[in-house]
């Protein structure tokens, strides 16, 4: 009797820090938000959802939260990181393709000319975009998306790519899954560029990444069946593009969206237009010094009509600048 009376004590702090931490979110969900209307409305949300018995209750396999991932879930600024990604892919591919110092866009790019690359336009990005994305297979693109993620590191903050993501997304997406929710990226990106990190850096699994595709062709190189990256895109998921995806992909209607530009509009729509409760969500740029302020009049992310529709419906708009305690898992969390 003695030996397990001293054991006691022993047992009691084994469990205590087994699930302390466990105990720590229930007490204080989404640390890195400052108690507020986006904070509250969250919580309230989820809450709601997941009380069974209640009118708002909705059925864990029917818990789907989308993320567009650029400017939501990570920064986008100066430039959208798969494109600094295909600009340095330029660079690394041009001694197998001599062409290229005579041929526009990519002799912009190699010169380091930004006024003839931006004279461009949409054309060149297509340009360079397919050159470094394709004729490859997915294994190969996948090895040289990692390879420069592991040696990138943001003109900014000098941190590696995979962390200039926002810590109070990333306890958003952590939360949400305690809760019985499936969460999903819905985003504008090349989907392969972002598969080959996003389990590490989010949690969520390939399968559950949604983005711009192109055609793939099975092909055999050296004997061993490979899947070949085509030089011919398949579907632009931006914009309306989001919608058609979302129910091509996932089947369901989410509960749940959350964007921070217009090219997240269809996708907050098509998410509202549901029945039950829902969320919608809009990451807002409001923090020029820990971050960056941007909005209507952005080249990247611009924010104006999903704004004007967000404060016409009601949907839930994050001032990062009032509403993060913290932006970085890097950062020190203000007070």
């Amino acid at each position: 009797m003695s030996d397990i009376m001293l054991a006691r004590p022993a047992v009691r702090w084994f469990w205590l820090f087994l699930f302390w931490p466990l105990w720590l979110q229930a007490a204080e969900p989404l640390p890195a938000w400052n108690d507020g209307l986006s904070k509250t409305a969250i919580v309230e949300f989820v809450q709601a959802v997941t009380t069974d018995g209640t009118k708002d209750f909705v059925k864990p396999a029917e818990r789907i939260a989308v993320f567009d991932n650029d400017g939501t879930l990570r920064s986008e600024q100066p430039m959208y990181f798969q494109m600094l990604f295909a600009l340095e892919e330029v660079h690394r591919l041009a001694p197998q393709h001599p062409e290229w110092k005579q041929q526009q866009p990519f002799k912009a790019v190699l010169d380091n000319d930004q006024k003839t690359l931006a004279d461009s336009g949409m054309d060149g990005l297509l340009k360079i975009i397919g050159a470094t994305h394709t004729q490859v297979s997915t294994q190969a693109f996948l090895t040289n998306v990692r390879a420069w993620l592991a040696k990138a590191v943001h003109p900014k903050t000098h941190k590696p790519y995979t962390e200039m993501v926002y810590q109070p997304m990333l306890e958003l997406l952590t939360y949400l899954r305690a809760n019985g929710f499936k969460t999903y990226i819905v985003s504008g990106g090349e989907v392969e560029f972002m598969r080959a990190w996003t389990e590490e850096v989010y949690g969520i699994p390939p399968e559950q990444v949604i983005g711009t595709t192109f055609t793939g062709e099975y092909q055999y190189n050296d004997g061993k069946p490979v899947i070949m990256r085509m030089p011919k895109l398949a579907h632009n998921d931006d914009g309306p593009g989001k919608p058609v995806s979302i129910d091509a992909v996932i089947g369901r209607r989410p509960i749940m969206a959350f964007g921070n530009s217009d090219g997240d509009l269809q996708m907050l729509q098509w998410t509202a237009s549901g029945d039950g409760k829902r969320f919608m969500g809009l990451v807002h740029h409001t923090d020029a010094q820990r971050e960056w302020a941007y909005d209507r009049n952005s080249k990247i992310g611009k924010l104006d009509k999903a704004l004007d529709q967000a404060a016409a419906q009601n949907w839930t708009v994050v001032d990062m600048a009032k509403e993060w305690r913290q932006i970085y898992p890097f950062d020190t969390p203000a007070p």
